[in-house]
């Protein structure tokens, strides 16, 4: 009971609710446009065979905004503060997703989804910066397991109000943001910060980062950490209609089903292993474990003979469960770091691990004419697996590790 009491206390304090929340605004924003684009781009003018081009090139611009925004949220979260940075994040992308709603071209659509690119990319990174900091070093994984366990469901409330109207949706993702912002008022800065803040050492600097190896070293290891993710989402569910033709599925299958069967999973898979890591006491046993099962679940829903729609989208609940170490993987990389280059790492990672797939897009694509659209999709997977696994294994175990220090 006391442990009980204790959690309650501390992993659900405001910190934890508010950034919990400001992730499922992040990822109903994030999977929004995918969900939307071919309504949305329809009613624009365009014609089918434009539609794919143009919402390759929209979701490339998004893409391009949340790298750049990475690095600038990261940044400013060592320098000027988590909750500061929290603000400008939420305000940003709130305001270029209400606006979203009333475009009339295409041009102005990339514009906003590169504008709502950066503020989206300092949500997820700068969220468990803070968590990570005000828990006690043995609640942490229950915390950052509740941001991002509740934050994956935004993909649901997405997927349900998009069936309404694409311009509601934008506009309802960009009020929810706006609300959030009056919760904000009642985090408090953490200790830690606040400390290095008054002191003289480096504060988000990446050229500290990219020019000392051994940080440098670890910055790479824990981006490599999160290619499988996108992998599955970026190909596998992105691209189910496609993979259920390869399977011979006559019923159709909806690209925004598929989607939030997967996010169903990863909301699952994210309580499961921030639960399993404290359970463990492990992060690095619980990656392993996740990147072992993933591996499972994506040559079965490669190889398997799937005989209707109902089963490929349980298969894809499954997915979503394997890559359920998105948690523990922003946890890593918030753990591996000193404060004063902590929000740095911590949004990047994520931004960077997102744009892994167009690198995975490539080479996936270079290899379907060889080799078919399985056996390429089996080999890129299998590729990002093994890397995943390789880059764990040489990084310092984190669970419990005191994270007050700097790093010089």
């Amino acid at each position: 009971m006391s442990h009980i009491a204790g959690l309650r206390n501390s992993a659900m304090n405001a910190a934890v609710i508010v950034a919990a929340l400001g992730y499922f605004v992040d990822i109903y924003d994030l999977i929004l446009f995918s969900v939307v684009r071919v309504p949305s781009l329809a009613s624009l003018g365009l014609l089918p065979e434009q539609i794919t081009k143009q919402g390759m090139f929209l979701l490339n611009v998004q893409m391009t905004g949340t790298l750049i925004g990475g690095v600038f949220w990261g940044v400013l979260g060592d320098k000027k503060g988590r909750i500061t940075t929290l603000f400008g994040s939420i305000l940003l992308y709130s305001i270029a997703n209400t606006l979203n709603a009333f475009v009339v071209s295409v041009e102005q659509y990339a514009l906003l989804r590169f504008i709502a690119g950066i503020g989206l990319a300092g949500e997820l990174g700068v969220g468990i910066t803070l968590v990570s900091e005000v828990l006690p070093k043995e609640q942490r994984g229950y915390g950052t397991m509740i941001v991002a366990g509740i934050g994956v469901t935004g993909a649901l409330l997405a997927n349900m109000v998009a069936k309404l109207d694409w311009r509601t949706a934008y506009i309802v993702g960009g009020i929810m943001g706006l609300a959030l912002l009056l919760l904000r008022i009642k985090v408090v800065e953490s200790d830690m910060f606040s400390h290095v803040k008054k002191s003289d050492h480096k504060k988000g600097s990446l050229l500290q980062l990219l020019t000392t190896p051994h940080l440098l070293r670890r910055f790479i290891l824990c981006i490599l950490i999160g290619m499988p993710t996108w992998f599955v989402v970026g190909i596998l569910v992105t691209l189910a209609p496609e993979f259920a033709k390869e399977h011979g599925i006559t019923e159709k299958i909806s690209g925004g089903d598929a989607i939030a069967y997967c996010y169903a999973g990863l909301a699952i898979g994210d309580f499961l292993s921030g639960w399993l890591s404290q359970v463990y006491r492990s992060r690095r046993k619980v990656m392993l474990q996740f990147l072992t099962f993933n591996a499972f679940c994506f040559v079965g829903y490669l190889t398997i003979p799937f005989s209707s729609a109902t089963m490929m989208y349980w298969w894809i609940f499954l997915l979503g469960i394997s890559v359920g170490f998105w948690a523990i993987f922003v946890t890593i990389a918030a753990e591996q770091f000193g404060t004063n280059l902590r929000a740095t790492v911590a949004t990047t990672v994520p931004n960077i691990a997102r744009g892994s797939l167009n690198i995975i897009s490539v080479a996936f694509a270079a290899l379907i004419p060889l080799i078919g659209m399985q056996y390429a999709a089996l080999c890129v997977g299998l590729a990002c697996t093994v890397i995943a696994i390789i880059s764990v294994l040489p990084l310092e175990e984190t669970f419990g590790k005191d994270m007050d220090y700097v790093e010089v």
